[in-house]
C-alpha cells in the first residue's frame, strides 16, 4: 500500500463527521489495486495508477469523492452538478454499499490500464453579431476592415460591444471615429493597456 502521510494529516485535520467517511473511502481505494498511489493535488487527496483516478475532500459540512472518468464509468450517474461522483456525503450511510464502491472503482482503474481517455469537448465556435451599420462603416474603410477581420474574436467583441453599449447616438459616432483611428493604426480596443 502506498500511503502518503500527507493524506493522514489531511484526514486528522478535517472535521470530526467526515473521518470516518474519508478513512473508508481510503482503504476502499486501496483494496482495488495495489499499485494505487496516493498525492496531494490541488489541496487535496488523489489516488492514481496509469493516471488520475478518485479524489476525495472534506468541506465545513459534507465530503466529495470524484471519479475523474465519471462520465466513462457504467453505471456511475452523479447529476450532482460539481458536488462529486455521490453528490454531498455527510455520514457513511451517503455512500453507496463496499461492493458497488469496489466495483465502480476497478472500473475506473481498467479504464486507465487500456490508456482509456476522456473524449475532449470540442467547443462550439462563437458567433459574433456585428450591427449592419458597423459593417457598413468597416466595408467603407479598406485598412480598418482588413485590421479588424484579422483580430481575433474577443478583439472584435470588444469594439463591437463598446460601440453598441454606448446609449446616446453621440456618443456611439464618437467611438466609431475613435475605432476606426485605432484600426487603422492596427489597435487593439484596449491598446493603452497592454504591456509593451
Amino acid at each position: 500500500m502506498n500511503k502518503n502521510p500527507k493524506i493522514d494529516e489531511y484526514i486528522a485535520s478535517s472535521a470530526e463527521f467526515a473521518q470516518p467517511i474519508l478513512v473508508k473511502l481510503r482503504a476502499l481505494v486501496h483494496q482495488v489495486h495495489p499499485g494505487i498511489e496516493e498525492t496531494i493535488k490541488w489541496g487535496m487527496p488523489n489516488f492514481g495508477y496509469k493516471g488520475l483516478l478518485f479524489n476525495m475532500a472534506a468541506f465545513k459540512s459534507h465530503c466529495s469523492f470524484v471519479f475523474w472518468k465519471e462520465q466513462l464509468i457504467k453505471g456511475l450517474d452523479s447529476g450532482s452538478e460539481g458536488l462529486g461522483s455521490f453528490g454531498k456525503i455527510t455520514s457513511l450511510t451517503d455512500l453507496p454499499s463496499d461492493t458497488i464502491l469496489l466495483m465502480l472503482m476497478k472500473e475506473a482503474v481498467e479504464l486507465n490500464k487500456q490508456g482509456i481517455k476522456v473524449p475532449k469537448v470540442v467547443k462550439q465556435k462563437k458567433e459574433l453579431t456585428i450591427p449592419g451599420y458597423l459593417l457598413d462603416i468597416l466595408n467603407d474603410n479598406e485598412k480598418a476592415e482588413e485590421v479588424f477581420n484579422n483580430f481575433s474574436y474577443s478583439n472584435k467583441k470588444d469594439y463591437v460591444d463598446w460601440i453598441v453599449e454606448a446609449k446616446r447616438e453621440v456618443t456611439r459616432e464618437k467611438r466609431i471615429v475613435q475605432m476606426l483611428e485605432w484600426l487603422e493604426e492596427g489597435k487593439t480596443r484596449h491598446w493603452k493597456y497592454k504591456k509593451c
